[in-house]
């Protein structure tokens, strides 16, 4: 039997196919992904809907799925001996809106010359292309100015990126916008621009980023999600058995865990967006959320990952980093 995704991406392949394509697409039961997606609705504390019924399209959207690579599991290796890398993630760029970590994160990548600048998902934000319903009369950008926004962030991290490799691993937000053109327009498979990456082509991209893979305990996973809740960043070291540099739970933390192999961290990279953002107001309903926003920074010496270091916003304009507060 096949095994299913996690939680929020079976939510997401239900909404968009329902249960049976769900469980043929993974090879498992019907009764299988339904158990699972109770749990989900536990976990993730919503109802998981299936769509109505369109039995005529649903083999197509699978298929359109597998064309755009929604099931790829691409990866780009990376050696780093000694230098650095920075991890800037969950931006959810809104056109009109510049945060103070996208600020530092320009500065700190001209002051401090990485080797590679990964931007580890949800660059876009994709707030109408949703699963959800919209948010009432409330403001929603179109999606060619949320494009426009990622293009201008990007761009201005291109220009004081210099040599180092910018890589994009791509997130859950990311993947709507394929998503929703494969569920819709199946035909239009393959023609450009029909592919996110169409539109930023001078960023690599990939699913994850795999740092020095020959290393013993130099290794680190780059990628957006893996295991999910309060405690992820542990169990991500647990289940990976690597050092992993994840996103997805704008938690900015860092997570140590020692073993008889060495001391491997799980480091959640924050968001680069503002936690109290408009982007988030309708999904949060005022409640406080456990978000920090920032970035991180990844050092190796000898192949081997040094302490990994966060660099948090303190107030407008102002971030700190090693017990220093910078002007951003």
């Amino acid at each position: 039997m096949g095994k299913l995704p996690p939680y929020e991406e079976l939510a997401d392949l239900i909404e968009l196919l329902g249960v049976a394509e769900v469980a043929r697409m993974f090879g498992a039961t019907q009764r299988a992904v339904h158990a699972k997606r109770s749990k989900a609705e536990s976990a993730l504390g919503r109802s998981i809907l299936s769509p109505p019924s369109k039995s005529n399209i649903r083999h197509k959207q699978v298929k359109a799925l597998q064309d755009v690579g929604f099931e790829a599991k691409e990866s780009i290796s990376l050696g780093v001996k000694n230098g650095t890398i920075l991890i800037g993630s969950d931006c959810h760029y809104w056109p009109g809106m510049v945060s103070t970590a996208h600020m530092g994160f320009l500065k700190f990548i001209k002051m401090m010359k990485p080797q590679a600048v990964v931007m580890n998902g949800d660059v876009l934000d994709g707030a109408t292309i949703s699963r959800f319903p919209p948010p009432g009369w409330e403001y929603q950008p179109d999606l060619i100015d949320e494009l426009d926004a990622c293009f201008d962030r990007l761009n201005e991290i291109k220009k004081v990126a210099g040599k180092a490799r910018r890589i994009w691993a791509y997130g859950n937000h990311d993947q709507r916008y394929e998503l929703r053109l494969a569920a819709l327009t199946r035909e239009y498979a393959g023609i450009k621009g029909f592919h996110l990456h169409d539109h930023f082509e001078d960023w690599e991209r990939c699913w994850l980023v795999d740092v020095n893979p020959g290393h013993p305990t130099g290794r680190t996973i780059i990628k957006h999600r893996f295991k999910g809740g309060v405690h992820a960043t542990y169990n991500n070291t647990i289940h990976g058995g690597v050092h992993m540099a994840t996103g997805h739970l704008h938690s900015a933390k860092v997570t140590p865990k020692t073993n008889y192999r060495g001391t491997f961290y799980g480091v959640d990279s924050g968001t680069l967006a503002e936690p109290k953002g408009r982007q988030f107001t309708n999904y949060t309903e005022g409640n406080p959320t456990d978000w920090r926003s920032g970035f991180a920074v990844l050092t190796y010496v000898d192949g081997e990952l040094l302490m990994p270091e966060l660099c948090l916003t303190v107030s407008k304009g102002k971030m700190q980093f090693r017990g220093e507060v910078f002007e951003v």
